[in-house]
């Protein structure tokens, strides 16, 4: 069901939840739990416009009254540096698909595994061709935490925010613009964990490293300082830096070397703010992975004593380590490797639509209306030399947005065996990255604040609305 007007959504909600001008309290957490909380959600993605803005306030200050809250991860990085963890890989998971239902997944494999050192993350490039704008993606984990009963610090990242190089060439203020609205929309949904990705920057024409750095560190500073003068008050947002194009050439220390000096003498000449919890390196991987001819996927060689290097080194400047892009097809066994090197990070997103996708109860007439809308919609992406299975690969990420109703709307067999695959997924990646075992740790390192969001002036005006609170 999808509520039709604020008022209906309140009215429905009212077994389980008083609303009462800008406060929201929960009554009956069972009644929320049993089917309440599908509907908010379902509001909150296909309703109107000022029904899917009630709705995600709705979500939002629920998960607030229930401990179901958004948080930042920095306070744990910053922890690793100083010694009080180790040997510990957090997965940073792009959610692309049905993001409710996938969030639950993750989430009851957390509950099963106790892990707390998780992260919801979404790409700048994602939200558009997902249709995951920030406001509907935190909604969609708080709602899937409350439907879970995982009362927990919730961290929510924007991965990849990162500046255009074609635009920084013509309009470079243009360019950084973009990012910094972004930021603005984001933060006060949730987002307080940030990758700063400037990394598009680099060029390597200059002769020494520290020129060629010199716009990724210069910018990288001048959006932290925009991101820390947007922090609620008793957040600091983990935020993520990046040296070197993932896809590209490995990292070296001497480039990390590079950006972190020349990040903090940045920094510093804007005020007194805090840095980075992290930094991003390329060490062999390339988003999505490298697809064959067949559509299997190449075998790819880490550098994994390279990785350990990187970390150690990024720890020398107060963060927590290093971060590991476009891992999630890499071969199963090497996902123990992590910890043991002691990868602060890793980022995994294509894998999991792969098995969402490519599983057999993923509906067959659904894949072929995915491949004829590829066929034309991402016409212009297909390379003279690509097989079908290539092009379908490379290109169906695109039809996550367009296909959204298709995926919330599969039957309720198909709906099973394929988070039930995703659920065994995440508790895989949880296991091997050794987070397993860490929600106590999480709990006692990790402030969370209590942040209530105004409610949505559609709200207060609709023509039903009239102030009958309830």
């Amino acid at each position: 069901m999808i509520f039709e007007s604020t008022y209906e959504l309140r009215q429905g909600l009212k077994p389980a939840v008083k609303v009462t001008g800008d406060k929201v309290e929960v009554i009956d957490v069972a009644k929320l739990q049993d089917g309440l909380i599908d509907e908010l959600a379902r509001s909150a993605t296909f309703g109107t416009e000022p029904v899917k803005a009630y709705a995600r306030w709705l979500i939002w200050e629920i998960g607030q009254a229930l401990g179901a809250r958004p948080a930042s991860i920095h306070e744990f990085y910053t922890g690793r540096a100083k010694g009080l963890w180790e040997n510990r890989t957090v997965p940073a998971m792009n959610i692309r698909f049905t993001a409710y239902d996938t969030v639950r997944a993750a989430l009851r494999a957390a509950k099963r595994t106790n892990a707390g050192a998780l992260i919801f993350e979404i790409a700048r490039s994602e939200m558009s061709y997902c249709d995951l704008p920030p406001a509907e993606y935190s909604a969609m984990v708080i709602a899937a935490a409350i439907k879970e009963g995982y009362f927990h610090p919730l961290f929510i990242q924007g991965d990849h925010f990162q500046v255009k190089a074609a635009k920084y060439k013509t309009d470079p203020e243009g360019a950084i613009k973009e990012v910094k609205d972004l930021i603005k929309e984001a933060v006060p949904a949730g987002f307080w964990n940030i990758d700063i990705d400037t990394s598009t920057l680099v060029t390597l024409e200059p002769p020494t490293l520290a020129e060629q750095q010199k716009h990724n560190y210069e910018r990288s500073a001048e959006i932290t300082q925009y991101i820390r003068d947007l922090e609620p008050a008793g957040v600091t947002i983990s935020l993520g830096g990046e040296i070197g194009e993932v896809g590209e050439k490995n990292s070296t220390p001497e480039e990390l070397d590079a950006y972190m000096q020349g990040y903090a003498a940045a920094l510093k000449a804007r005020g007194d703010y805090a840095g980075l919890s992290k930094v991003s390196v390329q060490t062999g991987t390339s988003h999505g992975g490298i697809v064959l001819p067949d559509g299997t996927i190449a075998k790819v060689a880490v550098d994994f004593d390279t990785l350990k290097v990187l970390g150690d080194r990024a720890r020398e400047y107060g963060a927590g380590g290093a971060v590991q892009h476009g891992a999630s097809t890499l071969p199963e066994d090497f996902f123990n490797k992590f910890p043991e090197v002691e990868t602060l990070e890793i980022h995994l997103a294509t894998g999991f639509m792969n098995l969402f996708m490519d599983h057999p109860a993923f509906p067959p007439k659904l894949s072929e209306q995915i491949h004829k809308f590829l066929d034309v919609a991402a016409a212009d992406e297909r390379k003279a030399n690509m097989t079908d299975a290539q092009f379908y690969y490379k290109s169906r990420k695109k039809a996550m947005g367009p296909f959204k109703p298709e995926m919330w709307g599969m039957s309720a067999e198909a709906k099973e065996a394929l988070y039930c695959a995703l659920e065994e997924k995440f508790a895989f990646f949880y296991e091997k990255l050794n987070i397993t075992n860490t929600q106590a740790l999480v709990d006692k390192i990790v402030t969370v604040v209590e942040y209530h969001q105004p409610r949505p002036k559609s709200a207060r005006v609709a023509g039903d609305d009239l102030g009958l609170s309830d």
